[in-house]
């Protein structure tokens, strides 16, 4: 379904906190899971003292200021190494690139009544990026999120600097993997109509700075949309426009429209996730005609030792057929995860077919471990490779192969504490026929380590 790796995975959904920290009162209590976005986060059960004194981080969770009053804080702190050889299969501008990520992003969460005001600083540095740090790679210091919200029961109305996680982020994502992620400045009432919980949203990304205190609200970009999760499906509609949007060498304004179902779930052993999205719209006189399928279909093997989980995904992507005939097929996967395919995502979710097998298995002691195989075509001969942003990497220069290449890649996760976790990732990309007739066609090595503590 192109989602993470993983590791990946692990480093977002492995950190539920352990037992030890339930309050061993006459009422078990669960503490909620760590998320990315953090502001999703219910501490309110803490406002038993006696709940919590059972660790060391309920002092920091719940804060009681007076009757109707509290404050949440925490922190994640991140170090991660990337070491690539051969990076774009040598056609980078620095292909052999060995840099170090930081991040820290402390929080504030205030509660008043039915008010709330929610603060995310970001301090994020890179060390040895070349030629030079991207502002996704190096913000300094500046605000990630910043918002207010009032609860009107029914009806959540907010305002202001928040990231945003829609499904499986194959469309909106946070951009979690590398060291900036994304923010999106605007509105946005959450509203819980029967069995459904809808999001409305108008809101423009922000775009980083590689300076303190300069990220700005886009110029050119805008979404909005409405988001509905129903038990077992999602639905969908998502505007867009670009003042400056590219395709295939012509630059214009492009409006599209995505209407997108999901449907996902689990039965005894066997899960599920299955997504399509149509795109239409306008781009500098075009039509826009635009589509994408995805299907994941895993099996737990329970009785087995280390409960492995084995995974298929999916995905079909739409490309551009014909240039020239005033139709636009490339799709458009407007602000998707940060690491698409996995640890090393040289290619993005545009004109490509992608079949990705995985073996995940609990090791024990709190260590996980994961096996991977990816394989990516051309959906369209007349369309070229896209990255994961929707830049344009190869240009389809006239070959008329469709293979792009091979991926394998294994990943080792240990939850050390239940705030810190260590990982590590190998993978490697062999070039396909259509690399190799565009381009350099090096193999690409990748290896990744890092640290994340939070709580």
């Amino acid at each position: 379904m192109g989602t993470c790796s993983s590791l990946g995975a692990a480093l977002v959904l492995a950190t539920l906190i352990p037992t030890p920290l339930a309050a061993q009162t006459t009422e078990a209590w669960e503490a909620p899971t760590l998320t990315i976005t953090r502001y999703d986060e219910d501490w309110s059960d803490l406002a038993d003292a006696d709940r919590r004194a059972h660790h060391w981080t309920g002092q920091f969770k719940y804060i009681p200021i007076s009757d109707d009053a509290w404050l949440s804080t925490g922190v994640e702190v991140r170090a991660r190494s990337e070491d690539y050889r051969n990076n774009l299969w040598g056609g980078a501008d620095a292909p052999d690139d060995s840099f170090l990520w930081a991040r820290a992003m402390p929080y504030a969460d205030l509660h008043v009544g039915k008010l709330r005001a929610f603060v995310q600083p970001i301090l994020a540095y890179s060390v040895g990026v070349q030629p030079s740090p991207s502002p996704i790679d190096q913000t300094r210091v500046d605000l990630l999120q910043g918002f207010g919200e009032v609860d009107l029961g029914p009806v959540t109305l907010r305002g202001g600097r928040q990231m945003l996680s829609l499904g499986t982020e194959r469309l909106v994502g946070t951009r979690y993997g590398p060291n900036v992620p994304l923010a999106l400045d605007g509105v946005r009432a959450i509203a819980t109509v029967g069995k459904a919980r809808v999001n409305l949203f108008a809101v423009k990304p922000v775009a980083p700075g590689p300076a303190s205190f300069d990220d700005r609200t886009s110029p050119t970009k805008a979404l909005w949309g409405a988001y509905a999760v129903l038990p077992g499906l999602d639905l969908y509609y998502l505007g867009y426009r670009n003042r400056a949007a590219r395709f295939g060498g012509i630059e214009g304004r492009e409006v599209r429209h995505s209407l997108g179902a999901r449907f996902y779930g689990t039965r005894g052993n066997l899960h599920w996730n299955m997504e399509g999205v149509a795109q239409f719209g306008q781009f500098a006189g075009q039509k826009i005609g635009a589509w994408t399928v995805g299907t994941e279909v895993g099996w737990r093997f329970a009785g087995l030792p280390m409960t492995p989980d084995a995974t298929v995904r999916v995905n079909v992507v739409s490309g551009d057929g014909k240039p020239g005939d005033r139709h636009l097929g490339t799709f458009n996967a407007l602000f998707p995860k940060g690491k698409y395919f996995g640890e090393l995502s040289p290619v993005g979710p545009t004109n490509i077919v992608s079949l990705n097998p995985r073996v995940s298995a609990a090791l024990g002691d709190g260590f996980s471990a994961s096996l991977a195989a990816m394989a990516y075509w051309r959906y369209s001969t007349a369309d070229g490779v896209y990255g994961i942003p929707g830049n344009l990497l190869r240009a389809p220069g006239g070959s008329s192969a469709r293979f792009i290449g091979k991926e394998a890649e294994a990943t080792l996760a240990w939850q050390a504490t239940a705030e810190l976790e260590l990982s590590t990732s190998f993978s490697l990309f062999g070039p396909g026929a259509f690399i190799r007739d565009t381009g350099p066609a090096r193999t690409i090595r990748m290896i990744g380590l890092e640290a994340n503590f939070r709580f």
